[in-house]
């Protein structure tokens, strides 16, 4: 049930206030922006409502609240002064944790830099609005971000548009506006977004023009730079195109020194788009500074571990030996926790002793990557125990040779159910709790240059790493807008134990033995090693590649198989073992 209250402010603009949630729990108020009005928070307030007391209200010229006329009505100090006013009247005893979005959060910075305010506000989240003060000697700073600074003054070219007479107001009634929100919206819309344009009047956004010519142009000369010590987290969407990222998480650094940022999926209106991940990020900050434990999520948006993918939490399977262990090293060498999950506990320990002389978190798991069941319980405990992940790398696989007609049916369930189905189960459970905590994320599959070109000799092996690949590019093309990358890794010959312990279908244990030591003295001659592999592998997540081919054989197969098939179809038939 949700109530309404009519609030009066300072100079006598009456405000619409509405009240909801567990009426003796801690209270968040939430202050909306341009040109919505408190609807804009009806997806977050419902979520929050079930653990805490909401209080929305409309700002002055929006909504149900009063529309006083004149840009005058709408300088910073009379916004700040509607904030005291709600607070004195839904929380006159308590202090409150104030969540902003777009100009509500624009206008919450003052009342969260004024002192007379540090016992009424708890903590402060915000979103897609910087404080126009630290934003004005953020830009001032620009030789430091030239690009940064540049790209921002580019999308922030309808403010100078705003300040013009009479034609904001023209275009608003014309409709150009809302077309030209509309248009915006869409741009990293999650695919459950909810469309609240309907709720938005004209008022809305003719009335909010005020806040533009009343603000602007005095707080980005004039900058009031003073420092608070509330905390503060700032939820920076990827895809804003209106506020960028480095606005937004660099601007309030010298200025806030409880200070959290978090670089979330999502565009301007995220706040309508996923209001689960709103509410998610918020209780759990709230909660924090209500008393709880400090989560990880937390602690990495405070800590900003150096290093390029410091304090990201990273998953490897098969991470005992070889590739697997070589690219968990990696990792952690750029600042990253890792959790090694392998079949081979002892291996997987192994792996884990060299990562912590590294100096970072790490930890061992059990894990047959063929196993649904083990692979469900196993991403839980990641959940509950440390977190989720930032990045899964799906490494485990196993090697198997020899022709379709000896490759029996329990063959063929052997290398799927590891090469193939490891991979599905890995990149499923993990990107699913990566795209509900709405932070992005990174998949890597281990492929491999048998997935470019076809082999008589190793067909189970060369298809399944072809469904690796393939299944990557599909991932890649639905998890992106959720802002979770999809890599593929495509390495040649790696001289790792998968030689050795490569199964070769339908011969005796004498020619087994003898195409195994081929195979591991043509890979040591190779002597490209799984730390070579490695670096590139780690390089290419960073750089959010499709596709990380490595070696020079891998690179071959592909353009052979990409530009000539004919003579792939020709290579194919060669035997590599008598090679």
């Amino acid at each position: 049930m949700v109530e309404q209250l009519r609030v009066t402010s300072a100079d006598g603009t009456n405000l619409a206030v509405y009240v909801q949630g567990v009426m003796d729990a801690p209270t968040v108020v939430a202050v909306h922006g341009y040109p919505d009005n408190h609807q804009v928070w009806d997806g977050v307030a419902a979520i929050l409502a079930k653990r805490l007391r909401v209080v929305t209200y409309d700002v002055r010229g929006t909504g149900e609240s009063d529309k006083p006329a004149g840009s005058s009505a709408y300088l910073m100090d009379r916004l700040v002064e509607d904030l005291r006013a709600v607070l004195d009247a839904a929380s006159p005893s308590a202090p409150v944790h104030l969540l902003a979005h777009d100009w509500g959060s624009i206008q919450s910075w003052p009342a969260v830099r004024d002192p007379s305010f540090r016992t009424r506000i708890s903590s402060f989240t915000s979103i897609s609005g910087p404080s126009l003060d630290q934003a004005s000697a953020w830009l001032r700073s620009s030789h430091r971000h030239p690009g940064a600074s540049a790209r921002q003054l580019a999308d922030s070219f309808y403010i100078a548009a705003f300040q013009l007479p009479v034609l904001p107001e023209l275009a608003g009634r014309a409709g150009i506006i809302d077309r030209a929100l509309a248009l915006s919206s869409k741009i990293g819309r999650s695919a459950a977004a909810v469309d609240v344009e309907q709720t938005r009047t004209e008022a809305d956004k003719i009335n909010g023009l005020g806040m533009y010519r009343a603000n602007f142009l005095t707080r980005l000369a004039r900058p009031e730079l003073t420092t608070t010590d509330i905390p503060v987290q700032v939820l920076a969407p990827r895809s804003d195109r209106f506020v960028s990222v480095p606005l937004q998480t660099e601007a309030p650094v010298p200025y806030v020194t409880n200070l959290r940022t978090r670089v979330i999926s999502g565009g301007h209106w995220v706040v309508t788009d996923r209001p689960e991940v709103i509410a998610s990020l918020t209780t759990e900050f709230i909660d924090h500074i209500e008393g709880a434990p400090e989560t990880r999520g937390l602690r990495q948006a405070r800590e900003r571990r150096p290093g390029r993918f410091g304090g990201q939490l990273v998953v490897v399977t098969g991470g005992g030996r070889g590739i697997g262990r070589a690219t968990a090293l990696e990792f952690a060498r750029h600042g990253a926790d890792v959790i090694v999950a392998d079949i081979n506990d002892a291996a997987a320990a192994e792996t884990v002793d060299e990562l912590r002389k590294l100096g970072v978190d790490a930890a061992a798991y059990h894990l047959n990557v063929s196993d649904a069941d083990a692979w469900e319980q196993f991403a839980k405990q990641v959940r509950v125990e440390h977190d989720v992940p930032d990045i899964i790398v799906n490494n485990a696989g196993i090697g198997m040779g020899g022709p379709f007609l000896g490759t029996s049916v329990q063959d063929w369930e052997k290398v799927l159910g590891v090469n193939v189905w490891g991979v599905i189960h890995g990149s499923r459970l993990f990107a699913k709790q990566m795209v509900e905590r709405g932070q992005g994320g990174h998949i890597v599959n281990i492929a491999s240059a048998a997935a470019f070109t076809p082999s008589r000799i190793y067909p189970a092996y060369a298809t399944s790493k072809a469904a690796v690949l393939m299944l990557t590019e599909c991932l890649r093309a639905e998890l992106g807008r959720e802002g979770i990358g999809v890599t593929a890794i495509c390495p040649g010959f790696i001289d790792t134990d998968i030689s050795k312990t490569t199964v070769h279908v339908g011969v005796g244990e004498a020619e087994q033995d003898k195409l195994r030591a081929h195979a591991v003295a043509s890979y040591g001659r190779r002597n490209y090693t799984p730390e070579r592999l490695a670096k590139h592998a780690v390089r290419a997540v960073a750089r959010n590649k499709p596709v990380a081919v490595i070696t020079a054989e891998s690179h071959l197969f592909r353009a052979v198989g990409r530009f000539a098939p004919p003579l792939a179809r020709q290579l194919s038939k060669l035997d590599l073992n008598k090679i």
